[in-house]
């Protein structure tokens, strides 16, 4: 394809990620009932590792032995993030979990200035207490309450961002689609060893025609196309666009539970929900789409 037409899908694709993001929110929540947690994240992340491997097989020329521990670090945080997520969620609902998760986007920042010396400015301290206002709308009840499955969820966002963090310390002169290749492997691994040591194996008598659709949409499209659909759109669009448009997972998150779950929709989430939009917005973003740009001077 030619850049013109690139430019044009970039916008879709990115779109269309944030989307299936967003619906596995809802599909986790009926398979995290059925099938074991570690089970379920070590099916989908093997799958995503093999899938994702043969997909990219001209990459594999480019493999070096380093690859192996920058992979099992970032695997590890990404695991950790999935798992914490995943448990979080039996514990509450879709939307809740899916705006929750979206915290990470406010936590880069700051958890870069740590790693890599880089100060966040007047954007990221504004985002962050947008964010933790919106969370208190989100999670506190009316006796001023967190659920358990709300603090997994906030505790599921740190492990994002130090996972965002490792990738971007990690990655540079490597192949990053190389390199999810071994951060998904890992993670299968980990989510292999905690199930088979923590979980009964599930009976295959749970893996109904149903169950197994759930399993490929999470597998193929929530773990490896969604992936290549945000990496190309970010590499044919400017960064501030894709940043918003990718920050509509968590919308879509709370737009399907809604749909397909019947999830409640009361004014304080409503108002929780903005502005944990508007914190991510601010922080991804630094609303740099409402200035017009300024005007070159001509001699």
């Amino acid at each position: 394809m030619n850049e013109t037409t690139m430019r044009r899908l970039a916008k879709p694709m990115l779109f269309l990620a944030a989307f299936i993001w967003g619906s596995s929110f809802f599909i986790m929540k009926e398979s995290v009932h059925i099938i074991p947690i570690f089970y379920l994240l070590a099916i989908r992340f093997t799958g995503g590792a093999v899938l994702l491997a043969l997909v990219c097989w001209k990459k594999w020329k480019t493999f070096t032995a380093d690859y192996l521990w920058r992979g099992a670090i970032v695997g590890g945080l990404l695991f950790l993030a999935y798992a914490i997520q995943t448990f979080g969620l039996a514990g509450t609902t879709p939307s809740k979990n899916a705006f929750l998760t979206a915290v990470y986007c406010v936590m880069v920042p700051f958890f870069y200035w740590l790693a890599a010396k880089q100060r966040p400015d007047r954007y990221n301290i504004l985002a962050a207490l947008l964010c933790v206002t919106g969370v208190g709308f989100v999670s506190l009840t009316s006796g001023f309450t967190v659920t358990w499955g709300d603090g997994l969820t906030l505790c599921c966002a740190v492990f994002y961002a130090a996972h965002i963090v490792a990738v971007a310390k990690l990655s540079p002169k490597k192949d990053i689609y190389l390199l999810t290749v071994f951060q998904f492997a890992f993670a299968a691994l980990y989510a292999w060893i905690c199930g088979f040591c923590v979980q009964d194996f599930p009976a295959p008598g749970i893996f109904t025609p149903d169950i197994l659709l759930q399993l490929a949409y999470l597998t193929v499209m929530a773990t490896t196309v969604a992936l290549l659909f945000q990496n190309v759109g970010q590499v044919w669009s400017d960064p501030a666009s894709a940043a918003v448009i990718l920050s509509l997972e968590s919308v879509f998150g709370v737009l399907c539970s809604v749909l397909f779950y019947n999830d409640p929709v009361t004014v304080r989430l409503v108002i929780g929900f903005a502005l944990i939009f508007i914190a991510v917005l601010c922080s991804e973003t630094k609303f740099s789409f409402l200035r017009r740009p300024s005007r070159t001077k001509q001699n």
